[in-house]
């Protein structure tokens, strides 16, 4: 089958990158959900800080993203190692979360506010910041595209 060009090759990029996306909009939907809940549940009822609330939601929410984004979002993407996949996953996580860590202690601590519902929106405006480091960080760096296929030789074309 020859390769897509022109018109074509383009509805098959910007049909791939819709599906790519909706089914990163539905792992992070789910992630939103966990990270969202657990830091209520730790924060608002187990008495934990607030600080540490976001640390182990954030924590949970990222094991299940890594399983749905590695098997579902980008698994038509170049596989290049568990463990290398892993540390780069961690790496732009951990950014996002240092993001989140930051902007919650914030909140928290300097502007010395302690309703659960001002902690929550915080919480919610850093997830939204870190959507966008990770899904480019995930596209670029974590789940790369397969490496382009050769071009075919002239002899080839030429047939």
């Amino acid at each position: 089958m020859p390769p897509a060009t022109g018109s074509s090759a383009r509805r098959l990029s910007w049909g791939l990158l819709a599906r790519e996306l909706s089914a990163f909009g539905v792992v992070g939907a789910i992630c939103f959900a966990i990270d969202v809940l657990l830091f209520q549940v730790l924060y608002a009822h187990a008495g934990l800080g607030a600080v540490t609330a976001k640390l182990l939601a954030t924590l949970a929410s990222m094991s299940v993203a890594f399983v749905g984004h590695r098997f579902w979002s980008f698994s038509h993407r170049a596989r290049t190692g568990l463990q290398r996949e892993s540390v780069r996953f961690a790496v732009i996580n951990g950014a996002a979360l240092l993001l989140g860590l930051a902007v919650v202690g914030f909140v928290r601590y300097p502007l010395q506010q302690e309703s659960a519902l001002v902690l929550q929106l915080a919480n919610i405006g850093s997830i939204a910041l870190g959507t966008v480091i990770r899904y480019v960080g995930y596209r670029q760096w974590v789940f790369p595209a397969h490496p382009a296929a050769p071009e075919a030789d002239v002899t080839t074309r030429m047939r």
